[in-house]
């Protein structure tokens, strides 16, 4: 046997398809799989703490060195529905943002929209956003993972990241794709994205495997089958390769 291989993962339920596909690959044995949130992830991986991880994409360029290693990823055509800039004003009125201290994808995603596409130059502020109430000065907040779907209704206003990065470049987006140390075993390798693949495409018995543990108040099926996007092919490369060209020209700083 292998010796043991850590691997990080988002703690959202947007996960639940590939921690399923790793369980019930067998892989257990070989990899020591941890739940974060996505900087934890990056943290972890870049300190070297974490072998695999499943990277929030706007830390990729943190990295002095990177492979991305599965076809898989977490992504979205067009409306994501998790990842949010929620308000009580119109986008045009906004004057400042506070960007969820979790993020490393959506915090650098609304700086280049707002520079680029909104055309709005907001404050921004990192705090908790689960205690956004603490906060009546800020505007407007970005909002991810499973918490978008309880905080949005409390909100006049609500825009999907994912959406308005699509309808300001055509392309869908990639929030976190899958990376490797280079001595990781490309056996083991190979047999996550089998596993990764396992748990995509069974999607009614991941939601069953859930059921008990998850607590959203949304529909799991139609957001794990019709909000996210889970195949990392040539359009989400061609949107990833974009969006690191941004980050690129300035927008490496969180907050």
């Amino acid at each position: 046997m292998d010796a043991v291989h850590k691997i990080v993962a988002v703690n959202y339920s947007n996960t639940f398809p590939f921690v399923y596909g790793i369980e019930k690959s067998g892989l257990m044995e070989a990899y020591d799989l941890q739940l974060l949130h996505p900087v934890g992830c990056a943290e972890a991986f870049i300190s070297g703490e974490a072998d695999i991880a499943l990277l929030p994409v706007g830390a990729l360029n943190l990295l002095p060195e990177h492979k991305i290693i599965t076809d898989m990823c977490i992504g979205a055509v067009q409306q994501v529905k998790s990842v949010l800039l929620v308000s009580h004003k119109p986008l045009q009125e906004i004057k400042s943002i506070a960007l969820d201290t979790e993020s490393a994808t959506s915090v650098r995603l609304c700086k280049v929209l707002a520079a680029n596409f909104w055309n709005i130059a907001p404050r921004f502020q990192a705090v908790q956003v689960k205690n956004h109430a603490d906060f009546p000065e800020m505007d407007a907040f970005v909002v991810i993972g499973d918490k978008a779907f309880e905080l949005a209704p409390r909100f006049e206003y609500g825009y999907d990241l994912a959406e308005e990065w699509f309808k300001f470049t055509g392309l869908p987006f990639v929030f976190a794709v899958w990376v490797s140390q280079p001595d990781v075993n490309l056996v083991l390798i190979r047999k996550l994205n089998a596993a990764l693949h396992y748990g995509v495409d069974h999607i009614p018995e991941v939601v069953e495997h859930f059921r008990e543990q998850f607590h959203g108040n949304f529909d799991l099926t139609y957001y794990l089958t019709k909000s996210i996007d889970y195949r990392f092919d040539e359009m989400k490369k061609k949107s990833l390769e974009k969006f690191m060209g941004y980050v690129a020209k300035g927008f490496q700083k969180l907050f």
